[in-house]
């Protein structure tokens, strides 16, 4: 098994998850530039999500490590997707959700934290697909059929660079949370 993806006890990770390991360690070795960045991180898992024309790669990474990869984001998306042609890569925080009944053991009493509710995680994966753009608004336009759609306003300073992603950051996180979105510049 590959020092690049650390699954949980018991569980193997799939050929496609190996193939992307071995692809971080190649990098790890044979980039100047992030060698360094690359040694002490991994991944936890990954998955091919089919954005209609195109696909999309979700790296999952532990959320202790979410910082470091952001640091290093634009060089590993460039290098990764160079070698998976045609596909877009995205890094997402392995997060977790504590649901509304979450009891505490006995040594600690309190309330459920905000970062652990559905609504905060699936936040936080929204700000985890578009990075590194900006979320400048966000707004929910409830239709009259009783359907929601998200309206997700981004910083207009990258729309060049992020105009052409714009379906498949759609497609993802509505695979992710089933939730409707759109994606605008401000």
């Amino acid at each position: 098994m590959s020092s690049k993806i650390c699954k949980a006890a018991g569980v193997s990770a799939d050929e496609f998850e190996l193939s992307i390991a071995e692809e971080l360690l190649r990098l790890e070795t044979s980039s100047v530039e992030l060698k360094a960045s690359l040694k002490d991180l991994y991944i936890t898992a990954a998955k091919e999500v089919d954005c209609g024309a195109n696909k999309a790669i979700v790296l999952y990474v532990p959320f202790k490590l979410a910082q470091s990869f952001r640091a290093i984001q634009d060089r590993l998306v460039r290098e990764l997707e160079k070698k998976f042609s045609g596909a877009h890569i995205l890094i997402i925080a392995q997060r977790t959700i504590l649901g509304k009944s979450f009891a505490r053991s006995h040594k600690t009493t309190g309330l459920r934290p905000r970062s652990r509710t559905l609504t905060a995680v699936q936040d936080a994966i929204l700000d985890d697909i578009v990075y590194p753009t900006e979320i400048e608004g966000k707004r929910t336009r409830c239709k009259v059929d009783g359907s929601k759609v998200l309206k997700v306003y981004l910083s207009s300073k990258d729309q060049a660079n992020v105009e052409a992603r714009i379906s498949t950051y759609a497609s993802v996180y509505n695979k992710l949370t089933n939730k409707n979105v759109s994606f605008h510049f401000k």
